[in-house]
């Protein structure tokens, strides 16, 4: 594939995630890369979105944020993980490829009660639609439900080679329940029915605790100086 593609660099601006420190963003900006085969090609990589804004980490003196995904084919649940599948099988799953009147609400809730302390806070619409509507890519959303009630949806993007989790929001009544968690282990049952190579988990930073859990799906890749590497922990 051509590099002859236009990118861009932000300014420095205070981290969201390490105290004390700076980060910047290479930006696609060029328009031909704005579809779901550059965008997977972006994600290789170690690129995301946001919206509409393709971007990755270009930190002049951090090397924090590594791109990790999970090797589908290969997953081996842990035993913490087998155990909350088992506890969480009173749930029903539902794959939407519509957003729903009733997503908003629920993400209010989250954002407002368990994010309160965070960038995020307070939830609004706009907010909202930055992460669930695109014109890159395809979307589909895993629905977690107890009996008749909504409790989470991990919006998931659409890529040629696997799935990308995008966010996962639930109800604060569930967070016992470990739905983001259980939220990815359903993410990657559905990379493996669709028979795709990979779930894309965004940015592992080992010092963020908001961002240090990506590690714990075996076997996964990190994106070290744009090239794959294993690890089986």
């Amino acid at each position: 594939m051509s590099l002859k593609y236009k990118l861009g660099i932000t300014k420095p601006f205070p981290c969201n995630y390490l105290p004390g420190q700076e980060e910047r963003l290479l930006v696609a900006v060029d328009s031909s890369l704005h579809d779901s085969e550059h965008y997977g090609w972006l994600m290789q990589q170690g690129f995301r979105r946001s919206g509409n804004e393709i971007y990755r980490p270009h930190c002049i003196a951090c090397q924090a944020c590594q791109s990790l995904r999970v090797l589908v084919k290969n997953f081996i649940p842990s035993k913490s993980q087998k155990r909350l599948l088992k506890r969480n099988q009173l749930f029903t799953v539902v794959i939407s490829e519509q957003i729903k009147p009733s997503y908003y609400p629920l993400y209010e809730q989250y954002i407002n009660i368990i994010h309160s302390d965070g960038s995020m806070f307070p939830a609004s619409e706009q907010q909202f639609q930055s992460f669930t509507l695109n014109d890159i890519t395809e979307q589909c959303y895993i629905e977690i439900w107890h009996n008749e009630l909504l409790i989470s949806v991990a919006v998931t993007d659409k890529i040629p080679d696997g799935l990308s989790a995008v966010y996962t929001f639930y109800h604060p009544d569930y967070r016992k329940y470990g739905l983001g968690v259980f939220s990815i282990l359903k993410q990657i049952e559905m990379a493996a029915d669709l028979e795709y190579q990979f779930l894309y988990l965004g940015y592992q930073i080992a010092q963020c605790n908001k961002m240090n859990y990506k590690d714990r799906y075996n076997p996964h890749q990190i994106l070290v100086e744009n090239q794959w590497q294993t690890v089986n922990k």
